[in-house]
């Protein structure tokens, strides 16, 4: 039986929304470090599509390269946020002005 030191999912929509995007993350255990090939994944979906990403450890070159592939994915997620905040702000701000300061804007590709 696979045991596991870390396995969670998460709904990433509230349950009122009926969307079923989750996020499923799954470390198996190591068996205090006497089985190192583990299935070591993680899962992002949304209502249509997957992607899941493998973090192998079974060696040392492996174990440096999981590591950095997780470190690098969560700056990016970081700094990915921060601009979605920023633009959603900016929307925000647009949407409250009064119609008439609002500019007009040509549809995309319209000449």
């Amino acid at each position: 039986m696979v045991k596991f030191s870390y396995r969670k999912r998460s709904f990433l929509n509230p349950t009122s929304t009926g969307h079923t995007s989750y996020i499923l993350a799954e470390v198996e255990s190591s068996q205090n470090g006497e089985f190192p090939w583990g299935t070591n994944m993680l899962t992002v979906a949304d209502c249509h599509k997957s992607i899941k990403l493998e973090f192998f450890l079974g060696t040392q070159k492996a174990r440096r390269q999981s590591l950095k592939k997780i470190n690098f994915l969560l700056s990016q997620l970081i700094r990915f946020g921060h601009a979605l905040k920023t633009e959603a702000e900016m929307i925000d701000k647009f949407e409250k002005q009064p119609k008439s300061k609002k500019s007009k804007k040509t549809k995309k590709g319209a000449k």
